[in-house]
């Protein structure tokens, strides 16, 4: 008969002592083989694929890089756990998935891509106060509902317009003022509309005249009626902010149709600054300019993180390098909470001066969840190449305008 080892009442002290010193080592101790899950939204599947795709690549990019260079240092060395949620091009999607996150137990969530998306992933996540850090999302009132979990690292419209309007005019007028007249091409959605909205009021302060606003679905198979629309009205200018697809199928349309305004000046466009366009039709994208995120040209990890994306025979668009930023961002600030902590976490952001990113804002400042350091620029197709034309600090050619005589 084997004996049985019965615990006396001194092994069972000696557990006792041994777990309260476990419990009484310091969380950053205990937290050295533990991860720390994060929630990455992108939407993979659906119209907006593509872009949920960069998302996806720019983030898992960053994600290892901090997990092979020791992890999160605030933390004990806890590595950065990818909890990852399809939103499949809709807001319903989104919701979902962030339901799915908080159960699973994530610090906090990044990305969304579309202002849709966005909207109403930020508010789903706000209910758990989940601290949300949106990689695009463009739309302001995302950040204008006092909603204390969420952050955009990125301009919204608002940022992004202003700047795209005095860049026209600075173009424009070195130019010799070659263009008066203007037809604006929107997507229909939450993105497009506020967009336009807001270029309705302000090109006529600046002496432009807009002929039309036109507005398109997404997805959209066909633009020849709106590529005739725009023939019939003869403008300088075509201003259009529309997904990739969408623009692809216009200025595809437009090439063949042999319509050619002076310029085509696009806004936060889905393939204006898309190496991917430039790639598979030249001749549709030369010469467009937009305004837009983008990295920044003169920072060495920037384009060596280029070069890394370009070695797997992938794209590099400007998500890429955003979502990258915005993983970084959070891990610094679980790095400076010292917790997973959600209401830590969002207190780190709230007071970040975080600047080891990627992109042209320099010092990260939050002011009611809208990152002030943040900037776009403009952009032009020359040849096979995009380059940055303003702002001048960032710049690496001179705008070619107008595109046509």
């Amino acid at each position: 008969m084997k004996n049985i080892m019965r615990p006396t009442r001194r092994s069972i002290l000696r557990a006792g002592a041994a777990s309260a010193a476990v419990l009484a080592m310091p969380a950053y101790l205990r937290a050295q083989s533990q991860s720390v899950k994060i929630g990455i939204l992108q939407p993979v599947t659906g119209a907006l694929a593509q872009d949920g795709e960069f998302g996806r690549m720019g983030a898992e990019m960053a994600i290892k890089e901090i997990n092979d260079s020791g992890g999160l240092k605030g933390l004990g060395g806890a590595k950065l756990e990818m909890v990852f949620g399809d939103a499949r091009s809709n807001p319903e999607a989104g919701t979902q998935e962030v339901e799915k996150m908080q159960a699973d137990g994530v610090a906090a969530i990044v990305g969304g891509f579309a202002s849709p998306i966005c909207l109403a992933a930020t508010q789903a996540a706000a209910r758990y106060d989940l601290p949300y850090i949106v990689d695009v999302g463009v739309s302001d009132p995302i950040v204008q509902r006092g909603l204390k979990n969420t952050f955009r690292f990125a301009p919204g419209f608002g940022i992004v317009t202003g700047f795209a309007l005095d860049n026209l005019v600075k173009l424009n007028d070195g130019a010799g003022k070659p263009a008066k007249t203007v037809v604006l091409v929107h997507e229909d959605g939450l993105f497009g509309s506020g967009l336009a909205k807001l270029m309705q009021t302000e090109l006529p302060k600046r002496g432009f005249e807009i002929l039309e606003t036109i507005a398109h679905p997404t997805p959209a198979r066909d633009m020849s009626n709106v590529a005739l629309r725009i023939r019939s009205l003869n403008p300088d200018l075509v201003i259009p902010s529309s997904y990739y697809g969408e623009f692809v199928l216009l200025a595809r349309t437009m090439q063949q149709q042999r319509i050619r305004p002076k310029g085509v000046y696009a806004v936060l466009n889905g393939a204006a600054s898309n190496y991917r366009f430039v790639k598979e039709f030249p001749e549709a994208a030369n010469g467009i300019m937009d305004c837009n995120h983008w990295y920044d040209p003169r920072n060495p990890k920037a384009l060596e993180l280029k070069k890394q994306v370009e070695a797997q025979g992938k794209v590099f668009a400007y998500n890429v390098p955003l979502n990258y930023s915005c993983v970084k961002l959070l891990a610094d600030a679980i790095n400076r909470a010292g917790s997973a902590d959600r209401a830590k976490i969002i207190e780190a952001l709230n007071t970040s001066t975080f600047k080891d990113h990627i992109m042209p804002y320099g010092e990260t400042k939050f002011v009611n969840g809208q990152n002030m350091g943040a900037a776009p620029v403009n952009t032009q197709v020359q040849g096979n190449d995009i380059k940055v034309i303003f702002p001048d600090t960032f710049a690496d050619a001179k705008p070619q305008f107008p595109v046509t005589g």
